[in-house]
């Protein structure tokens, strides 16, 4: 890190908001819940708060990390999000985050990659752009056709996407005047007082402005909310961003902070879950955990829950005796349950842009101007300016148009045929800096230009890969093989798309020249060599323990989230999508928590 960064870094940690305190578990000490849940993230979190709202039942939530606001501060910040360790470069870590690194890919150029995970309270809800809004009414209706339950249908799900969140409209009068949000209130109810906290940045990023006259220039309109049911188009995104301060608001600030006044919620910080323990060969009875090397049982009287994320949570099912018999009897695992899909079936969103030097403000000035990032020091201490902002402004979707469908041979229609009609292929992103390759987000930034980026993401991915494990300790990474970019239509879309980021720029007034990958790449090939060199995740694994209908050899819960083949588990977080909607399911992992819990209360 630059000496300018590191000053900046070190001003920035005066103005973040105070810790949790309130009722953590004594290590070392067995001791007996009716839920214990493993894992503290965005799903986790939201079930085991809901839970523990009922004073008859006790709740126990296990976390492999701590309080991100303690050991990261800087996290709280919006405008720290595109900096924190999410680069691909495997060395792009920190102590808040796993440190996961991919197998190495064939779509991406044989990479391995580094996979930023959230290993804090509050999980990847702590590490990610914050992004807010809800995927299309098709996407929810084809998860109910796949998983026969109807529950999971727009107008049935869309109470616990308003039950878990509040909304704040944008403040107009911090806002720059070329930023309107358009958003329907209709589809949130704050009269429930949802803990989550959704609005907008004080700051409106001037490359946004320009990138939305651009997308409308190639048919992506702005004025859609993105919040009922409907992506295409553009808006100025939503983002959970607590208004009271201009802080970054997780699964922890928000559902952990309201259920430590309820004394029934435990916490059990820097505890890692080892293995599920079972009584009767099938009744999970409880878990093993460790801290500082010494092992103890959490006992669950009723059932033990797992939100340890796509990655972590087959890999627990797995050492428990979960998951395909290869697997497990290769690593001498006693099967409990043979179920062929725990770590397979794995969606993910892949993206890569372009990148002009332009003729606005970005934050790009924040690493090479001193003044600029003391200002903004300043500002954000009144709640405005840059760091008010994650980095992302406006985002639209689009199903791409008839004269680019006509380029894309016949396999590659057919293929995408198979989502519903509403369900968009390409998702845009006007970001505010340097996409580039994203190795490592502090060396994005080559001299004092102002860079903008127009991203393109694949949310009709068709290509899918897989977790498994190599070791029956939790502490040994699971392998992990995302497989971006190896169907055939994954590759014919992403080309497609990154000459339509190229169409974008050509309607953006305040471009200058395009520095990646510059204007002489122009064919077919050296466009894909330069996708495949510098496509990264969009951080969205999910599916690898998939919700189905029994009998289906790739489910692994059915739709009340339970585990097929033993009783008293769940798994509640995204490995249990039977699919992954367009765009970003921070809002969909919100509202499966809320659901799930709904559901345990009820007696399902």
């Amino acid at each position: 890190m630059s000496s300018l960064a590191f000053s900046f870094a070190l001003a920035l940690l005066s103005l973040v908001p105070g810790v949790l305190s309130g009722s953590y578990g004594i290590p070392f000490v067995p001791a007996t819940y009716d839920y214990v849940v493993v894992g503290g993230g965005t799903s986790g979190l939201t079930l085991a708060a809901r839970l523990a709202a009922n004073s008859s039942i006790l709740v126990a939530v296990v976390e492999a990390g701590g309080s991100y606001e303690t050991l990261n501060p800087l996290s709280d910040i919006p405008g720290f999000a595109a900096i924190q360790a999410t680069g691909t470069d495997p060395s792009d870590t920190d102590v808040i985050d796993w440190g996961f690194v991919t197998t190495p890919q064939a779509g991406a150029a044989n990479r391995k990659m580094h996979y930023a995970r959230g290993k804090c309270l509050g999980g990847s809800s702590a590490r990610h752009f914050l992004v807010y809004h809800r995927g299309t009414k098709g996407s929810y209706q084809k998860w109910a056709d796949q998983v026969g339950d109807d529950s999971y249908a727009w107008d049935n799900f869309l109470p616990y996407f308003e039950k878990s969140c509040t909304l704040t409209p944008p403040n107009t009068t911090k806002r720059f005047a070329n930023a309107t949000v358009t958003y329907d209130a209709n589809v949130f109810d704050n009269s429930l007082g949802g803990p989550l906290q959704i609005s907008w940045p004080n700051w409106a990023s001037p490359l946004s402005s320009w990138v939305e006259i651009g997308l409308a220039a190639i048919g992506v309109k702005s004025g859609n909310d993105h919040n009922s049911g409907s992506l295409t188009g553009s808006s100025w995104i939503a983002s959970t961003i607590n208004p009271n301060g201009e802080a970054r608001d997780s699964s922890e600030t928000s559902f952990l902070k309201q259920a430590m006044a309820n004394t029934n919620i435990t916490v059990y910080s820097l505890t890692m879950a080892k293995k599920i323990l079972f009584k009767s060969t099938n009744i999970a009875s409880g878990v093993q955990v460790e801290q500082a090397g010494a092992k103890w049982t959490l006992t669950a009287r009723k059932e033990v829950i797992i939100s340890a994320g796509a990655f972590q949570s087959p890999q627990l099912l797995m050492v428990s005796g979960i998951g395909p018999r290869a697997t497990l009897e290769g690593l001498g695992i006693p099967v409990i349950s043979e179920l062929a899909g725990v770590g397979q079936n794995m969606w993910d969103h892949v993206f890569f842009g372009t990148v002009s030097r332009i003729g606005v403000t970005t934050a790009s000035r924040l690493t090479n101007d001193v003044a600029y990032a003391a200002q903004a020091v300043v500002d954000y201490a009144s709640g405005t300016g840059l760091l008010t902002a994650n980095g992302v402004g406006v985002i639209g979707w689009e199903k791409l148009p008839d004269s680019v469908r006509s380029g894309l041979s016949s396999d590659t229609i057919t293929a995408l045929n198979t989502f519903p009609s509403d369900w968009p292929e390409v998702e845009y992103m006007a970001l505010d800096g340097v996409l580039g390759y994203w190795r490592n987000a502090l060396n994005q930034f080559v001299d004092s230009s102002q860079y903008g980026s127009v991203g393109a993401a694949l949310v009709a991915p068709l290509s899918r890969g897989n977790v498994t494990i190599t070791s029956t300790d939790t502490k040994i990474a699971p392998v992990i093989n995302p497989n971006w970019l190896t169907h055939p239509a994954d590759v014919e879309v992403a080309l497609a798309a990154f000459k339509r980021t190229r169409e974008v720029w050509d309607n953006v007034a305040v471009r200058g020249t395009e520095y990646l990958p510059g204007s002489n790449v122009t064919s077919d090939a050296d466009l894909l060599d330069f996708i495949r060199n510098s496509a990264l995740q969009v951080w969205h694994a999910s599916a690898t323990c998939a919700m189905g209908k029994s009998g289906d050899p790739k489910a692994v819960v059915d739709s009340t989230a339970k585990v097929f083949g033993v009783k008293g588990l769940r798994v509640v977080d995204a490995s249990i999508f039977p699919l992954l909607p367009p765009g970003h399911p921070q809002s969909t992992c919100y509202a499966l928590g809320e659901k799930i819990a709904d559901d345990i209360l009820k007696g399902r």
